[in-house]
C-alpha cells in the first residue's frame, strides 16, 4: 500500500486567526511529502501554493492541475530513457525542481518524487494566480482587460513557467522544500473539494493512463472548456485523451 502523507493542514489550525488577528503563515511541504508514488503526490499537490520570491515582488498561485509521470517504467516519462545529465534531477532527491525546454519555445516545470535514486515526477499544468498578478502579466506580455484574461497567465505548462520566470538555468534542481528557496511549494490549508482524474494530454505514449489530476470546476485548468465545467463528479477517468492531444502546451 502506498504511503500516505500526514498533511500539515490536519496537524495545525490552518487559516485560523493567530494573535493579533493574522492568519497562520504558509508552510513549505517537507521532503517526505514527495517521497511517495507520483500518483499520490500529484493528487495531493492540488490546492497547494507555488511561491516565487523575487527581488521586488512576490508571486503566488494555487496548483489546480498536474500530471504524474511514473519513472523508468512509464514510456511517456523522460526517465524512461535512463539517467542522463538532462533528466538526473528526476532521480532524486525528492522535492527538487526539474525544468526542461520543449518545442523550442517554452519551459515546463516539474517536481521530483520517490526516494533518492528512483525516478518519478509531477508536471505542473495549470495554476490559479493569487499574488503578483501584474508582474505575471508583464512577464507574459498580456494585457488584462478582465477576469477572463487571467487564464492567459498560468493556464498551461508554458504559460505558468513564463509567468513565474521559470528557466532551466535559473531553477533546475532547486529544492522546493527549503524555506529560504526563492521557488517553493507551500500549504495554506486550502480545501480542494472535488478532484477530476483524466488521461494525460499532449503525449502519444501511454496516453491512456489516468494520471492527470485537476480541481473540478476550476476555471484555470487547461484543455477544453467542458472539463472546466464538470464540477459535479468526484473522479472522471474515461475522458478521451485524443481530444486533448497537444492542447494548451503554451
Amino acid at each position: 500500500m502506498p504511503r500516505r502523507y500526514w498533511s500539515i493542514s490536519s496537524a495545525l489550525p490552518r487559516n485560523a486567526p493567530a494573535a493579533g488577528g493574522k492568519a497562520i503563515e504558509r508552510i513549505p511541504l517537507p521532503p517526505e511529502f514527495y517521497d511517495r508514488d507520483p500518483g499520490s503526490v500529484g493528487r495531493e499537490l492540488l490546492g497547494k501554493v507555488l511561491v516565487r520570491q523575487a527581488a521586488h515582488h512576490l508571486l503566488t498561485a494555487r496548483i489546480v492541475e498536474v500530471e504524474a509521470y511514473l519513472g523508468a517504467d512509464d514510456p511517456a516519462a523522460h526517465a524512461a530513457a535512463g539517467r542522463t545529465p538532462r533528466n538526473q534531477v528526476l532521480f532524486g532527491p525528492p522535492g527538487r525542481a526539474y525544468v526542461y525546454f520543449i518545442y523550442g519555445n517554452h519551459f515546463c516545470l516539474n517536481v521530483s518524487c520517490l526516494a533518492d535514486g528512483v525516478a518519478g515526477g509531477i508536471l505542473f499544468r495549470a495554476l490559479e494566480p493569487l499574488e503578483g498578478i501584474a508582474a505575471m502579466a508583464r512577464a507574459r506580455k498580456v494585457t488584462l482587460r478582465g477576469d477572463r484574461d487571467l487564464r492567459l497567465l498560468t493556464s498551461g505548462p508554458g504559460r505558468l513557467a513564463e509567468a513565474f520566470g521559470i528557466t532551466r538555468t535559473r531553477d533546475n534542481g532547486k529544492d522546493f522544500t527549503r524555506t529560504d528557496s526563492d521557488l517553493r511549494i507551500e500549504d495554506d490549508g486550502f480545501s480542494v473539494g472535488k478532484v477530476m482524474v483524466t488521461p494525460r494530454i499532449g503525449i502519444v505514449k501511454a496516453a491512456e493512463l489516468p494520471l492527470r489530476y485537476l480541481i473540478a470546476g476550476n476555471p484555470f485548468v487547461s484543455g477544453p472548456a467542458r472539463l472546466r465545467r464538470l464540477g459535479d463528479q468526484e473522479d472522471v477517468v474515461n475522458q478521451s485523451s485524443a481530444a486533448h492531444k497537444g492542447s494548451d502546451r503554451d
